[in-house]
């Protein structure tokens, strides 16, 4: 028997099930493979004792309506960057990735698919070019691949966000307030200004376009009269004031690298006040609702799609390639051409047009 190891890295999204049951489904079509999976992305290949489990049609039956992933996640070390503790108590980082490869062989893989954003298939490039056989799937909430239209788990993010929105214009309502959402993204506008679009926000402020808090206030002041009348922003977690900088603190987490973001409402319901605009305010943090319950339709299809294609990648010898979404097919890309810039929202493009075109502000 031929043997697939599947990992899923970074942080969770709807339909890393989905994608997980098609690698399967497709799998047992051919009559010499097997499907195992590693726990905790390549956690589970490297730790000791190793922790992996066979992915066969039960184990991966009905996952696909299910959120997280049966295999675990993480978003921390990883196999060019082992955490260990030092003697003196403090906490380093080792390269693992040519034992991970010898153990791999070890275990009789003959390839591996690996399903995560931007830093796994960094990672994934940089094991391809060891010489390891390795197929990438795309995945991230934050939509930021240019390599891919979509990447699954997106629209269930937007989704969840928008359901945010059409909660808050009640209460906002009922209250005369103004309700501030803040929702996830990183450097990336497109839950944000999706969700604001969908949902019928006032407001829509994300990292591309730096808003003036002027601009911002007589926006929301439009929406009163004699004190009365709401308003709804929506507000990426990464957009910033003119002028101003990222709002983010360092990860005191052991292998967590990456900036953590936050508090942008609350600043911005703050940054308000200060400049005399008197309206009640409240902020709401969306946080990891985005990342959890069940795959919408879209994403559950995106993502067998995905999945069906790394497998098949494999059979072709496809590999340091990355399956793509290219409307309307399924394509396969250099791991290079995936991962060499980020997909950042273009202030001039028809969705901000269209934003604009009914009544949205941005602060600009």
């Amino acid at each position: 028997m031929k043997r697939v190891l599947v990992a899923t890295g970074g942080g969770d999204c709807p339909g890393l099930n989905a994608v997980i049951r098609a690698i399967v489904k497709r799998a047992t079509q051919e009559k010499d493979w097997e499907v195992i999976g590693s726990i905790q992305s390549f956690d589970g290949i490297l730790r000791e004792p190793t922790e992996i489990m066979i992915l066969d049609e039960k184990a991966v039956s009905g996952i696909h309506v299910d959120g997280g992933t049966i295999i675990g996640t993480t978003n921390k070390g990883g196999p060019f960057a082992w955490p260990i503790k030092n003697q003196d108590g403090t906490w380093g980082a080792v390269d693992r990735s040519d034992e991970m490869i010898r153990k791999l062989q070890y275990l009789g893989v003959d390839a591996v698919i690996s399903i995560g954003g931007d830093g796994s298939q960094r990672i994934s490039q940089q094991l391809f070019e060891k010489g390891l056989n390795i197929i990438g799937v795309p995945k991230t909430i934050d939509n930021d691949l240019a390599a891919t239209d979509f990447t699954f788990g997106f629209q269930t993010a937007v989704n969840t966000a928008t359901e945010a929105v059409d909660k808050l214009v009640t209460t906002a309502a009922s209250h005369n307030r103004v309700l501030v959402l803040e929702v996830m993204g990183r450097n990336a506008g497109w839950i944000a200004l999706n969700a604001a679009i969908a949902g019928g926000a006032e407001v829509c402020l994300i990292p591309e376009i730096p808003y003036d808090i002027e601009a911002v206030a007589k926006k929301l002041q439009s929406r009163y009269n004699k004190g009365k009348g709401n308003a709804i922003v929506v507000i990426a977690e990464g957009a910033m004031p003119k002028g101003g900088t990222l709002l983010s603190e360092k990860s005191d987490e052991i292998g967590y690298e990456n900036l953590r973001l936050g508090g942008v409402a609350h600043k911005l319901v703050n940054d308000l006040k200060a400049i005399g605009f008197e309206a009640d305010m409240r902020e709401t943090v969306l946080g990891h609702l985005q990342r959890g319950g069940s795959p919408i339709a879209y994403d559950r299809i995106l993502a067998t799609q995905f999945g069906v294609k790394a497998f098949e990648m494999v059979l072709e010898g496809k590999f340091g390639q990355m399956a793509a979404y290219r409307h309307p097919d399924i394509i396969s890309v250099p791991f290079k051409e995936a991962i060499d810039k980020p997909k950042f929202v273009d202030p001039n493009c028809d969705l901000v047009k269209t934003a604009k075109g009914v009544g949205i502000g941005f602060g600009d």
